[in-house]
């Protein structure tokens, strides 16, 4: 996607549930817009990592490792995760676009993000209050649950017969990790600016990633990428993403859902773990 000058790995960075696979069903869109006209329909969303990978399979790591990757400890994984992200990296040319949920930090003492092999990043941030709904449907727990994940440095999922774990940090540690130097490889999205203004988030975005569709070209991608597109796919083919335990993963995506779905409580907890990192991004406090 990016231009033919810089080579390496692009991180599509973000807290789970903050609108990491609309942005890549966007590029996808976007990609073939370019490539092939406006008359086209809605890219397939089973075949998102065509274009952006994701860097947590267990095949990946199988080859670094002398045990199955269910079996091996958080340390294990860590010790290997910059072999496999070279790996990733050098069975592609230019720059790759790959999608991740591990906060920028050391884990057993080992980076999460090899740079020797990045070229940039882009992270997007989400009010953690319409986070943890969002999020706790994704995960099968009750709010009250997914708040207190949510509030848990250090914290990742178990490693699975088919995947690793990412290690999301809390909401704040994830966020604050990506965001807190400013660098010129490096942009943030906020979910909410998104949807307020899409032409001029999703604008911004292809020309950080060295794209520069036309007008009408931004605006189809756009229109492709809606989240009506996308549960419709979804209705459609189904998603292979999807958590085996949730009904559908493309709800409305709407913003504010917090003000109707959480107790004052619940509202108060997230205010007062996070309230750092959500007043830095303009989230009500």
């Amino acid at each position: 996607m990016a231009n033919s000058e810089l080579t390496g790995i692009v991180w599509l960075a973000s807290y789970p549930k903050s609108g990491n696979t609309w942005v890549r069903s966007f590029l996808n869109n976007l990609h073939a817009v370019m490539e092939n006209g406006l008359d086209i329909e809605p890219q397939d969303i089973n075949k998102l990592q065509r274009l952006t990978a994701w860097d947590i399979g267990a095949a990946q790591y199988q080859h670094f490792l002398e045990k199955p990757v269910a079996e091996c400890t958080a340390a294990e994984i860590d010790a290997v995760r910059a072999k496999v992200q070279r790996a990733v990296a050098a069975n592609n040319t230019g720059v790759l676009l790959v999608k991740t949920h591990n906060a920028l930090i050391k884990s057993n003492g080992h980076p999460t993000i090899n740079f020797s092999v990045t070229a940039g990043a882009v992270y997007i941030v989400r009010n953690p209050l319409d986070v943890a709904i969002s999020f706790s449907h994704h995960i099968g727990q009750s709010i009250d649950d997914t708040i207190r994940i949510m509030s848990t440095p250090g914290h990742r999922p178990n490693n699975s017969i088919k995947t690793v774990g990412e290690v999301y940090g809390s909401w704040s540690e994830n966020v604050e990790s990506w965001t807190k130097s400013e660098h010129p490889a490096m942009m943030t999205l906020r979910y909410e600016d998104m949807h307020a203004d899409p032409e001029k988030s999703f604008g911004a975005l292809t020309t950080h990633l060295r794209q520069f569709p036309s007008k009408k070209e931004l605006g189809k991608a756009i229109e492709l990428s809606s989240f009506k597109s996308l549960q419709n796919l979804e209705e459609t083919s189904g998603f292979t993403e999807k958590p085996k335990n949730l009904e559908k993963f493309f709800g409305s995506g709407k913003t504010g859902q917090w003000e109707h779905e959480l107790t004052e409580q619940q509202v108060a907890t997230i205010r007062v773990v996070h309230g750092r990192q959500m007043k830095k991004f303009g989230y009500e406090v």
